[in-house]
This record gives C-alpha cells, structure tokens and sequence, in this order.
C-alpha cells in the first residue's frame, strides 16, 4: 500500500524540489558513505516518488528529469517493505509538533475509492506473493470490497485541521465507518523530540452522523476528549419518545462543527 507514502508527500508540501524532505531527514535515511558514490541522490528519487503519488500516474509515466522509473519504483518499494517510509513520517510529526504545527482538533471521515480491474487475483496469502508487504499485514481481503461499482477500498483517515493526516487505516469498500472509528484514533501516535510523552490524545474529534455510536461517544469520554458529533433523527425521535428515561441528547455545537469542512 502507499498510504504512508502518500502521507509523507502531504507533509513535505506540494512543490516537489523547494519542499522536500529536511536535511536532517535526508541524512538518517541516507546509508554510510560507500567507497563508490551512488548515481543518483537520495532527494532526487524522492523527488521522483512524491511526483507519482501526487500526480497518481503510473510509474512508467515518470518524467525522466528525475531518475529512471525502475530506480524510483525499486528506491520505494524498498523503503516500504523495511518500514523507512514509517520513520520518516513519524520524524515529521514529531518536527511538526514541535513547531506548534499540529492542531489537536482532529476530524474523522473516510472516503471510498473505485479499485483498477487488475487489483483482483492477488494471491490470499500476503507472504506469498512475490513482493512480500514487508513490515505491514496484509489484510486478507485486501482492503478490496465488490458493491454495485465494482471492487472498491474504504480509507479511514483522522486528520487535523492543518490538513495534516495523524493516522489513516485501509479497509474493503463495503465496510462501515463506525467500526472503525476507535482503531483509527488509537493509530494517532506523535512522538516528541527529546523528553516527554508521546501524544496520541486529541482535544476535540469532529465527525459526521455515521459515528454517532454509544460505543464511540463513551470511548471518547472514557479518554477525556471532547466530542462535537451530530446525532441522527432517529435516535432524536427514540430518545424522546421515553420521556424523562430518554436523558440528555448528547452536546453538540454547530459552529464548532463547521471546523470539519476546513480539512478538506
């Protein structure tokens, strides 16, 4: 999967060669100086990897400004199955957060992506297909589920309101948000640079109808975090039919809810 590498594309920026990955970054995925120099350097493949994952071309369609595709595409997969791509981004949270970048306003969403006709057929087996995923699971469908568009991939994200994803979790297309909703919240995990805690704690979670659960609301104020999430109309309409044993509708703030939209 690309998610964490389209992760790290997101966090560096958007103009590939101004906005690249920190020097210091740079040096801790670089190897040790080698008697031969390699041909190529490290920010050019990398260069060449957020183009294709920005632009979602195929990696033959790389422009050869950058470095041969082969190159690029073996750079990639490399860093994917060894779990570099997973430092790096966790690197740049944590300089992130240091910098006062991350906004602890966290919105939770997913969205559903029509799959290409080839991604069915793979082997069940993740170990036995002939580039193993490497450091991550492979899920046994494959994150790929068939409704009346054909297959298709859910991606859950929580995301803050800097546009910066914290944490995202790939399913099959026909599964719920809900379900969800805590695997993707427990995925937040930024580390600090020097002493301290790792943060994985939001001050507030926004979030559409769709994770209006009991579960989810009580998992959130089991953890002290603040919740600004509609409720249905028909929870509304069950609730007050018991009268006084209904209780409180849950809290909820219009105006704070409108910070959602501005992730997008």
């Amino acid at each position: 999967m690309e998610c964490v590498a389209l992760l790290v594309a997101r966090t560096t920026g958007v103009h590939g060669e101004v906005e690249a990955l920190p020097d210091p970054l740079m040096r801790a995925v670089s190897p040790p100086v080698a008697s031969q120099p390699p041909k190529w350097e490290k920010r050019q493949l990398i260069d060449g990897i957020r183009w294709r994952i920005r632009i979602g071309a195929p990696w033959r369609d790389v422009p050869a400004e950058y470095v041969p595709w082969p190159t690029i595409y073996g750079l990639f997969r490399r860093w994917q199955r060894d779990g570099t791509w997973d430092r790096i981004l966790s690197a740049l949270q944590a300089h992130g957060d240091a910098q006062g970048r991350i906004d602890w306003t966290v919105s939770v969403d997913s969205m559903t992506s029509r799959a290409h006709q080839h991604a069915a057929g793979a082997r069940s087996g993740g170990h036995l297909q002939k580039e193993p995923p490497g450091v991550h699971d492979e899920p046994a469908d494959h994150a790929l589920g068939r409704s009346r568009g054909g297959l298709t991939t859910k991606t859950h994200l929580a995301c803050e309101q800097g546009q910066k994803v914290l944490s995202v979790i790939v399913t099959a297309g026909h599964r719920g948000d809900s379900p969800q909703f805590v695997a993707v919240l427990s995925r937040i995990w930024v580390s600090r640079l020097g002493v301290g805690r790792t943060r994985s704690r939001p001050v507030l979670v926004l979030a559409d109808k769709a994770y209006t659960s009991r579960g989810n609301r009580g998992h959130l104020r089991s953890r002290g975090i603040k919740a600004c999430i509609p409720s249905k109309s028909d929870q509304d309409a069950h609730r007050k039919a018991k009268g006084s044993r209904g209780g409180r509708p849950p809290k909820f703030d219009p105006q704070l809810y409108r910070l959602r939209a501005r992730r997008s």
